[in-house]
Protein backbone atom coordinates (compact mmCIF):
# COMPACT_ATOMS: atom_id res chain seq x y z
CA UNK A 1 0.00 0.00 0.00
CA UNK A 2 1.30 3.52 -1.03
CA UNK A 3 1.99 5.74 1.91
CA UNK A 4 0.24 9.21 1.65
CA UNK A 5 1.19 12.87 3.23
CA UNK A 6 -1.62 14.04 5.07
CA UNK A 7 -1.26 16.70 2.04
CA UNK A 8 -1.83 14.24 -0.14
CA UNK A 9 -5.18 13.25 1.70
CA UNK A 10 -6.38 16.53 2.18
CA UNK A 11 -5.62 17.51 -1.53
CA UNK A 12 -8.24 14.40 -2.32
CA UNK A 13 -10.56 15.01 0.04
CA UNK A 14 -11.02 18.43 -1.24
CA UNK A 15 -11.39 17.53 -4.62
CA UNK A 16 -13.67 14.38 -4.27
CA UNK A 17 -15.88 17.48 -2.31
CA UNK A 18 -15.69 20.10 -4.58
CA UNK A 19 -17.07 17.92 -7.47
CA UNK A 20 -19.44 16.19 -5.12
CA UNK A 21 -20.88 19.77 -4.75
CA UNK A 22 -21.02 20.61 -8.33
CA UNK A 23 -24.16 19.70 -8.93
CA UNK A 24 -25.88 17.36 -11.51
CA UNK A 25 -24.84 19.48 -15.07
CA UNK A 26 -22.07 16.96 -16.66
CA UNK A 27 -20.35 20.31 -17.79
CA UNK A 28 -19.95 22.15 -14.60
CA UNK A 29 -19.05 18.15 -12.85
CA UNK A 30 -16.09 18.03 -15.35
CA UNK A 31 -15.07 21.58 -14.87
CA UNK A 32 -14.65 21.02 -11.08
CA UNK A 33 -12.33 18.47 -11.86
CA UNK A 34 -10.52 19.81 -14.18
CA UNK A 35 -9.86 22.42 -11.83
CA UNK A 36 -9.49 20.52 -8.24
CA UNK A 37 -7.15 17.23 -9.92
CA UNK A 38 -4.27 19.87 -10.41
CA UNK A 39 -4.20 20.47 -7.08
CA UNK A 40 -4.11 16.68 -5.97
CA UNK A 41 -1.57 15.84 -8.26
CA UNK A 42 0.54 18.26 -10.26
CA UNK A 43 -0.34 18.85 -13.94
CA UNK A 44 0.17 21.92 -16.34
CA UNK A 45 -3.04 20.54 -18.99
CA UNK A 46 -5.81 18.79 -17.30
CA UNK A 47 -8.87 18.11 -19.22
CA UNK A 48 -11.94 15.55 -19.25
CA UNK A 49 -11.66 13.64 -22.08
CA UNK A 50 -14.26 12.10 -24.90
CA UNK A 51 -13.21 9.82 -27.11
CA UNK A 52 -15.34 8.27 -29.98
CA UNK A 53 -13.61 4.99 -30.40
CA UNK A 54 -15.64 4.42 -33.62
CA UNK A 55 -14.90 7.85 -35.28
CA UNK A 56 -11.44 8.01 -33.94
CA UNK A 57 -12.27 11.84 -32.68
CA UNK A 58 -12.14 13.24 -29.15
CA UNK A 59 -13.64 15.90 -27.72
CA UNK A 60 -12.25 18.19 -24.58
CA UNK A 61 -13.60 19.77 -21.74
CA UNK A 62 -10.25 22.61 -20.06
CA UNK A 63 -9.51 25.20 -18.24
CA UNK A 64 -8.09 28.42 -20.71
CA UNK A 65 -4.50 26.55 -20.21
CA UNK A 66 -5.78 23.80 -22.00
CA UNK A 67 -7.21 25.36 -24.88
CA UNK A 68 -5.85 23.16 -28.18
CA UNK A 69 -6.04 24.58 -31.59
CA UNK A 70 -8.40 22.97 -34.92
CA UNK A 71 -4.66 21.78 -35.94
CA UNK A 72 -3.37 20.76 -32.53
CA UNK A 73 -7.45 18.95 -32.29
CA UNK A 74 -6.99 17.09 -35.86
CA UNK A 75 -2.85 16.11 -35.08
CA UNK A 76 -4.46 14.21 -31.57
CA UNK A 77 -7.53 12.32 -34.18
CA UNK A 78 -4.76 11.42 -36.60
CA UNK A 79 -3.20 9.17 -34.57
CA UNK A 80 -6.02 8.45 -32.48
CA UNK A 81 -6.10 4.38 -32.73
CA UNK A 82 -2.11 4.20 -32.06
CA UNK A 83 -2.59 6.87 -29.03
CA UNK A 84 -1.06 4.18 -25.54
CA UNK A 85 -4.05 5.91 -23.35
CA UNK A 86 -6.58 4.93 -25.59
CA UNK A 87 -5.50 1.85 -26.71
CA UNK A 88 -4.59 0.56 -23.36
CA UNK A 89 -8.51 1.92 -21.90
CA UNK A 90 -10.78 2.12 -25.17
CA UNK A 91 -9.32 -0.71 -27.49
CA UNK A 92 -7.87 -3.18 -24.80
CA UNK A 93 -10.62 -2.22 -22.11
CA UNK A 94 -7.79 -2.09 -19.22
CA UNK A 95 -8.81 -0.25 -16.12
CA UNK A 96 -7.08 1.43 -13.43
CA UNK A 97 -4.74 4.89 -14.01
CA UNK A 98 -2.51 4.79 -16.41
CA UNK A 99 0.73 6.64 -17.70
CA UNK A 100 2.16 6.62 -21.21
CA UNK A 101 5.34 5.67 -20.24
CA UNK A 102 3.70 2.37 -18.80
CA UNK A 103 2.77 0.95 -22.32
CA UNK A 104 5.75 3.30 -23.95
CA UNK A 105 9.29 3.95 -22.53
CA UNK A 106 9.53 7.85 -22.83
CA UNK A 107 12.91 7.52 -24.96
CA UNK A 108 10.72 5.55 -27.40
CA UNK A 109 7.64 7.74 -27.28
CA UNK A 110 9.47 10.90 -27.94
CA UNK A 111 10.94 8.89 -31.44
CA UNK A 112 7.15 8.49 -32.58
CA UNK A 113 5.09 11.02 -34.83
CA UNK A 114 2.07 11.35 -32.26
CA UNK A 115 5.11 12.92 -29.71
CA UNK A 116 6.30 14.82 -32.81
CA UNK A 117 3.22 16.06 -34.05
CA UNK A 118 1.27 16.46 -30.94
CA UNK A 119 2.97 16.33 -28.36
CA UNK A 120 5.99 18.43 -29.04
CA UNK A 121 3.67 21.27 -30.61
CA UNK A 122 1.58 21.63 -27.39
CA UNK A 123 4.58 21.69 -25.21
CA UNK A 124 3.56 18.38 -23.33
CA UNK A 125 5.61 15.28 -22.22
CA UNK A 126 4.31 13.41 -20.37
CA UNK A 127 0.56 12.21 -19.53
CA UNK A 128 -1.42 10.21 -17.09
CA UNK A 129 -5.32 8.99 -17.86
CA UNK A 130 -8.11 8.47 -14.99
CA UNK A 131 -10.29 6.27 -16.72
CA UNK A 132 -13.89 7.06 -15.86
CA UNK A 133 -15.97 4.85 -18.09
CA UNK A 134 -15.65 3.15 -21.28
CA UNK A 135 -18.63 1.83 -23.38
CA UNK A 136 -21.32 2.38 -26.30
CA UNK A 137 -18.36 3.73 -27.97
CA UNK A 138 -17.12 5.87 -26.36
CA UNK A 139 -13.80 6.85 -23.29
CA UNK A 140 -14.39 9.05 -21.23
CA UNK A 141 -10.92 9.99 -18.89
CA UNK A 142 -9.48 12.70 -16.81
CA UNK A 143 -5.89 13.37 -18.41
CA UNK A 144 -3.58 14.91 -16.84
CA UNK A 145 -0.43 16.11 -18.75
CA UNK A 146 3.08 18.09 -18.24
CA UNK A 147 6.19 19.02 -19.14
CA UNK A 148 9.54 16.94 -18.36
CA UNK A 149 8.89 15.70 -15.16
CA UNK A 150 6.83 12.03 -15.36
CA UNK A 151 4.51 11.06 -13.10
CA UNK A 152 5.48 9.28 -10.12
CA UNK A 153 4.17 5.93 -8.97
CA UNK A 154 3.24 7.33 -5.72
CA UNK A 155 0.67 10.10 -8.17
CA UNK A 156 -0.48 7.30 -9.68
CA UNK A 157 -1.97 5.25 -6.77
CA UNK A 158 -3.13 8.43 -5.28
CA UNK A 159 -5.01 9.13 -8.68
CA UNK A 160 -6.07 5.36 -8.62
CA UNK A 161 -7.84 6.51 -4.75
CA UNK A 162 -9.55 9.73 -6.11
CA UNK A 163 -10.11 8.32 -9.42
CA UNK A 164 -12.52 5.74 -7.86
CA UNK A 165 -14.62 8.29 -6.37
CA UNK A 166 -15.08 9.93 -9.39
CA UNK A 167 -15.68 7.06 -11.72
CA UNK A 168 -18.89 6.30 -9.23
CA UNK A 169 -19.93 9.85 -9.79
CA UNK A 170 -19.23 10.28 -13.24
CA UNK A 171 -21.94 6.87 -13.30
CA UNK A 172 -24.39 8.31 -10.97
CA UNK A 173 -24.51 11.90 -13.20
CA UNK A 174 -25.20 9.70 -16.28
CA UNK A 175 -27.45 7.42 -14.62
CA UNK A 176 -29.33 10.16 -13.38
CA UNK A 177 -29.46 12.54 -16.37
CA UNK A 178 -30.80 8.79 -18.56
CA UNK A 179 -33.74 8.91 -15.50
CA UNK A 180 -34.60 12.15 -16.10
CA UNK A 181 -34.65 12.30 -19.98
CA UNK A 182 -36.91 8.84 -19.61
CA UNK A 183 -39.78 10.91 -17.64
CA UNK A 184 -42.51 11.13 -19.90
CA UNK A 185 -44.39 14.48 -20.65
CA UNK A 186 -47.62 15.45 -19.84
CA UNK A 187 -49.61 18.15 -21.34
CA UNK A 188 -50.36 21.49 -19.49
CA UNK A 189 -53.35 23.24 -19.50
CA UNK A 190 -52.35 25.46 -22.08
CA UNK A 191 -51.65 22.56 -24.77
CA UNK A 192 -47.49 22.90 -24.50
CA UNK A 193 -45.63 19.98 -23.30
CA UNK A 194 -43.78 20.06 -20.06
CA UNK A 195 -41.48 17.41 -18.65
CA UNK A 196 -42.56 15.80 -15.64
CA UNK A 197 -40.17 17.15 -12.67
CA UNK A 198 -37.49 13.70 -11.78
CA UNK A 199 -37.87 12.06 -8.76
CA UNK A 200 -35.14 11.84 -5.63
CA UNK A 201 -31.78 13.42 -5.72
CA UNK A 202 -30.18 15.86 -3.52
CA UNK A 203 -27.29 16.29 -4.74
CA UNK A 204 -25.60 15.90 -1.70
CA UNK A 205 -21.72 14.76 -1.48
CA UNK A 206 -20.61 11.46 -1.16
CA UNK A 207 -21.52 9.58 2.11
CA UNK A 208 -24.15 11.85 2.68
CA UNK A 209 -21.60 13.90 4.63
CA UNK A 210 -22.37 17.89 4.65
CA UNK A 211 -19.67 20.75 3.53
CA UNK A 212 -18.46 21.69 7.07
CA UNK A 213 -18.24 18.25 8.21
CA UNK A 214 -16.23 17.38 4.90
CA UNK A 215 -14.14 20.49 5.92
CA UNK A 216 -13.59 19.38 9.48
CA UNK A 217 -12.34 16.09 8.22
CA UNK A 218 -9.79 17.97 5.81
CA UNK A 219 -8.39 19.33 8.65
CA UNK A 220 -8.34 16.39 10.09
CA UNK A 221 -6.27 14.73 7.35
CA UNK A 222 -3.83 18.02 7.56
CA UNK A 223 -2.72 17.02 11.52
CA UNK A 224 -4.64 19.62 12.91
CA UNK A 225 -5.96 18.87 16.98
CA UNK A 226 -9.60 19.77 17.91
CA UNK A 227 -8.94 22.86 19.80
CA UNK A 228 -6.92 23.87 16.06
CA UNK A 229 -9.98 23.10 14.01
CA UNK A 230 -12.06 25.17 16.93
CA UNK A 231 -9.95 28.04 15.99
CA UNK A 232 -9.29 27.86 12.36
CA UNK A 233 -13.58 27.14 11.81
CA UNK A 234 -14.18 30.13 14.73
CA UNK A 235 -16.32 27.31 16.65
CA UNK A 236 -15.89 25.17 20.30
CA UNK A 237 -13.79 22.23 20.15
CA UNK A 238 -17.12 20.69 21.28
CA UNK A 239 -18.77 21.45 17.60
CA UNK A 240 -15.75 20.11 16.23
CA UNK A 241 -16.24 17.13 18.10
CA UNK A 242 -20.21 16.93 17.46
CA UNK A 243 -19.30 16.84 13.77
CA UNK A 244 -16.35 13.94 13.93
CA UNK A 245 -19.42 12.05 15.70
CA UNK A 246 -21.59 12.49 12.97
CA UNK A 247 -19.21 11.68 10.74
CA UNK A 248 -18.24 8.70 12.38
CA UNK A 249 -22.44 7.17 12.25
CA UNK A 250 -22.26 8.18 8.23
CA UNK A 251 -18.91 6.92 7.42
CA UNK A 252 -19.71 3.32 10.01
CA UNK A 253 -16.11 4.01 11.75
CA UNK A 254 -15.16 4.47 15.23
CA UNK A 255 -11.75 6.31 14.78
CA UNK A 256 -9.68 9.52 13.58
CA UNK A 257 -7.64 7.66 11.02
CA UNK A 258 -10.57 5.15 9.41
CA UNK A 259 -12.83 8.32 9.21
CA UNK A 260 -10.42 9.80 6.91
CA UNK A 261 -9.44 6.23 5.53
CA UNK A 262 -12.92 5.54 4.58
CA UNK A 263 -13.80 9.25 2.75
CA UNK A 264 -11.37 7.93 0.54
CA UNK A 265 -11.96 4.33 0.12
CA UNK A 266 -8.77 3.61 1.12
CA UNK A 267 -8.34 0.12 3.15
CA UNK A 268 -6.40 0.45 6.02
CA UNK A 269 -3.62 -2.63 5.76
CA UNK A 270 -4.15 -5.84 7.13
CA UNK A 271 -2.18 -6.56 10.40
CA UNK A 272 0.61 -9.44 10.92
Amino acid sequence: MELFSTADLAAALDCVGAMAEAGAELDTWARAGVDSLPRVVASEMTTLSVCDLASGRREVTGGASSALGAADRAAFDRYFLVHPLVRYHGLERHTGVHRISDSVPFVRFRETELYAEYYRRIGIDHAVAIPLAVGGGRLVSFVLNRRRLDFSDREVALLDVVGARLSQGYRRLVAARSRSAAHTVRVAGDGQLVARAPAGGNGGAEHGLTPREREVLRWLAAGKTDRDIAAILAVSPRTVQKHLERSYQKLGVETRTAAVMRAFGIRLPAEP
